[in-house]
């Protein structure tokens, strides 16, 4: 290399790796991400595709533009509220606030006016039970299985659990609700048929062995016609009367009743008419974090509390920090989405329309997550060719759309009316961009 050569004015290593935007990034991404993209910005000017002095630049973008995770943010126009392929619900600002709160040292089990010890959770219970008051104690698991798990093991392990074949359901990934008790080391006894299930059917089956009565919502299908299905204050009596704890699968982790969604069944209302336990998750219509939630009488959620698989699947501090501030802060994300108003939803897919292209056209929301199945949620689409979801999916940032009947449907429901500006560049940008001849057309949004 001879001392003409402009290569000799790329900055060297060290001088790079001491400048303050990289020194700052080391803390955010660690020194090997950092190094790395050092290297990149000076081979890129080795090869002549930047100028020398554009090096740190080059570099400073580079570092700005590297997250810490590979996961991506997504802007989430299906008009799906619980999306479980984007992670559920998403937190509210007071849950991030929390979450961070939450990521350094904190009194998770620490009572700091005398120093000792204290009980984990205290302050997600206690607002669970704010907000659920049929309930005699809460207790917060890391996920809605494992809050069944611990309850059919701690409550039934070696013995039978009664639950009617209606109820044998199975959500995504092919997980059953048959394999994960089976897992715990209880046995089902199987009562009734698929679409009709009596109370007789449940008294017959009850005997010396039998350890729980279970029921569960069937809350990602329905089934019409000719059917009959055990009400759980009926189940609640007999119960009471044959000495056995009734357990009652929820999924969804409604609180209390929702006129938009009437038939999903809520936790107080079930509590109130007699379950031993209720099970829910968090993340769902809760709104909250990946979270387990047990609610009920005070004597069978400590049974379940002082339980070893309890220690197993317990919630770590970000989770229940987050909880706490969804119960206690303003209506989460996923609650306003579901209760969007549709005249506002269509003045603005009107105005995304006028910016872009495209035609407004009437376009149903869902629940999603296994709530409320074949509920509509009213709404308005912007109706763009299917052809641009590939690049709305893969551009900056990413926009999942729904693909249906040869269309591309931009729904704004779940889209933060802050990033309406956001959402209309994105769309600006991915129609801007050569479209592919064909695209394989396939509905994007979950049923």
């Amino acid at each position: 290399m001879n001392s003409q050569d402009p290569r000799r004015r790329i900055p060297r290593t060290d001088t790079l790796l001491a400048s303050p935007v990289a020194t700052a990034a080391v803390e955010r991404l660690g020194s090997a991400v950092v190094r790395r993209l050092v290297t990149s910005a000076q081979d890129r000017a080795r090869r002549g595709e930047i100028e020398p002095d554009r090096v740190p630049a080059v570099l400073a973008d580079s570092l700005q533009q590297v997250r810490a995770t590979q996961l991506r943010p997504v802007l989430n126009a299906t008009g799906v509220v619980i999306h479980t392929n984007l992670g559920r619900a998403p937190l509210s600002p007071a849950a991030i606030d929390a979450v961070q709160t939450a990521a350094g040292y904190v009194d998770i089990e620490l009572d700091l006016a005398s120093g000792t010890r204290s009980k984990r959770g205290l302050a997600a219970r206690a607002a669970l039970l704010a907000c659920c008051r049929s309930a005699e104690e809460a207790l917060v698991v890391n996920n809605g299985a494992a809050a069944l798990v611990l309850a059919t093991t701690a409550l039934a392990a070696g013995r039978e659990i009664v639950v009617s074949r209606g109820e044998l359901i199975e959500i995504g990934a092919g997980f059953r609700l048959p394999d994960l008790i089976a897992s715990t080391g209880a046995r089902l006894h199987e009562v009734g048929t698929t679409n009709r299930t009596h109370l007789q059917d449940y008294e017959d089956a009850i005997g010396p062995d039998n350890g729980v009565i279970l029921k569960v919502h069937p809350s990602n299908f329905r089934v019409d016609g000719f059917t009959s299905a055990v009400s759980v204050a009926q189940l609640s009596e007999l119960a009471a009367r044959r000495g056995v704890p009734l357990v009652v699968d929820l999924g969804s982790g409604l609180l209390r009743p929702d006129p938009l969604i009437p038939d999903e069944p809520d936790a107080a209302t079930t509590l109130g008419a007699g379950a031993d336990v209720i099970t829910a998750s968090g993340d769902k219509l809760l709104g909250g974090p990946q979270a387990g939630i047990i609610l009920g009488r005070k004597e069978i959620v400590d049974r379940m509390a002082k339980h070893p698989l309890a220690r197993a699947v317990r919630a770590d501090k970000l989770a229940l920090a987050a909880l706490e501030a969804t119960l206690t802060g303003a209506d989460a994300p996923a609650s306003r989405a579901l209760h969007a108003d549709p005249d506002r939803l269509k003045e603005r897919a009107e105005r995304l329309a006028a910016a872009v292209g495209g035609e407004v056209v009437a376009h149903d929301g869902r629940v999603g997550g296994g709530g409320a199945p074949g509920v509509p949620l009213p709404g308005w689409a912007v109706s763009l060719p299917a052809g641009v979801a590939s690049a709305l999916r893969t551009g900056d940032p990413a926009v999942l759309p729904r693909v249906h009947g040869g269309h591309c449907l931009i729904d704004l429901r779940c889209i933060p009316e802050a990033d309406d500006a956001r959402l209309t560049d994105a769309v600006g940008a991915a129609l801007g961009r050569p479209q592919p001849a064909e695209e394989v057309v396939r509905d994007e949004r979950p049923s």
